[in-house]
């Protein structure tokens, strides 16, 4: 059985010791990935909708040797998809 490899925009369920947390991989590096688990809209945001970065994000820290504990559920095309 292959072991799951997270990629950007995968959208995963951490299996963790205590809590199930999802979300979608927002960053990646060799060592840890994060998990997008909320985004809110910057105050300015609702004025000036014209800005790229208009919302806060929520992240989780998910270190390689916990890869293990992901499921893979989907892959989105990008950050902008919104399905």
């Amino acid at each position: 059985m292959s072991k799951y490899e997270p990629q950007v925009n995968d959208y995963v369920i951490w299996k963790g010791k205590s809590e199930l947390d999802k979300g979608w991989v927002y960053f990646k590096c060799d060592d840890y990935i994060t998990i997008e688990v909320g985004t809110k809209p910057k105050p300015h945001c609702s004025v000036v909708r014209d800005v790229i970065h208009c919302k806060y994000h929520c992240l989780l820290l998910c270190y390689h040797w916990d890869w293990n504990q992901l499921e893979y559920v989907k892959t989105r095309k990008s950050v902008y998809d919104e399905t």
